[in-house]
């Protein structure tokens, strides 16, 4: 365990943005090293497991809020939108955690395989699920970041540590739930096909006949099994969708803020800056500056030299 969370602390020293987070070249692989308590940062998840390191961090997902610490292992089993905290950290024990995306298909394939547990069709979709961190998916999370110096065995041996990864979550306390929620027939599989839709052209006004009819749902059934997933409507999940990208663009490409609005679908900039503000708490002009001036106090000078080198 040390071993790894030496590794992650290094690796996002190097490489982690202004909010800790850093994306890897390993497909589906990310970390956050945080040396304080953060603010709430505002993310729309794909499916994902992460294993927590050191610290702790609330999570909000949906109407569900629930500090995890280290040694546990948070489930994420649908595209939702989080707001996380992070609640403990310092500098001599920052924050630490490895992520890693789920991949659906993947998920019913092994279940399939493993075969001993029947999927039960349920109106109920718990999605937000956490459990101790078992060692062998430590040891899954520890191959992967190996492969950040291997870059040319990842093609050839992701695959198979991304497989061992999804038996051992389905064999453990949570398998049968995440056998419900990756049944492409059941409720979540149908509005992931919706929410697909949502995610690939958020930009556009979307019909929510469009979407329903991708769920093979009726309208009244859509919105109630969306709204009960999510805990938003479709039109305000398309909303966080846009004004999470649009802060984005802001605080790591330097958009301003009209032309991250336009980029984002808004037609009225005076709309986009209402709505920016209820979420963010701040105008975005004003919260796209307050977060650049955090980033850089917060980003110490080997940090700095990495990301120049």
């Amino acid at each position: 365990m040390n071993r790894l969370k030496q590794a992650v602390r290094a690796y996002a020293r190097r490489h982690a943005n202004g909010d800790g987070l850093a994306v890897t070249p390993v497909p589906g692989l990310r970390m956050m090293c945080l040396e304080a308590p953060a603010g709430d940062l505002h993310s729309v998840y794909r499916p994902l497991v992460c294993f927590v390191l050191q610290g702790a961090k609330r999570m909000t997902v949906g109407s569900e809020e629930r500090v995890f610490h280290a040694g546990q292992s948070v489930i994420v089993a649908a595209d939702m939108p989080v707001v996380g905290r992070i609640v403990e950290a310092s500098q001599d024990t920052p924050y630490l955690a490895i992520a890693v995306e789920l991949e659906m298909a993947l998920l019913r394939e092994v279940a399939a395989q493993i075969g001993d547990t029947a999927t039960s069709r349920t109106s109920s979709m718990q999605t937000l699920f956490a459990a101790d961190s078992e060692k062998a998916m430590l040891d899954c999370a520890s191959r992967l970041m190996q492969l950040l110096d291997r870059p040319d065995a990842a093609p050839i041996l992701r695959p198979g540590i991304i497989r061992e990864l999804h038996y051992w979550l389905l064999s453990g306390p949570h398998g049968s739930a995440l056998q419900t929620l990756a049944d492409p027939d059941g409720y979540a599989g149908r509005l992931a096909s919706a929410i697909a839709i949502l995610r690939a052209d958020y930009r556009s006004r979307l019909p929510v006949e469009r979407l329903a009819a991708a769920a093979a749902m009726s309208l009244t059934a859509f919105h109630k099994h969306f709204k009960m997933m999510t805990s938003l409507t479709p039109g305000q999940y398309q909303k966080r969708l846009r004004l999470i990208e649009a802060r984005r663009l802001m605080l790591d490409e330097g958009f301003s803020a009209s032309n991250a609005a336009f980029e984002v679908g808004y037609e009225s900039v005076s709309q986009f800056t209402r709505e920016y503000g209820r979420l963010f708490k701040a105008p975005p002009k004003q919260d796209a500056l307050r977060m650049r001036r955090k980033s850089v106090t917060e980003r110490k000078p080997e940090a700095r030299a990495g990301a120049l080198a």
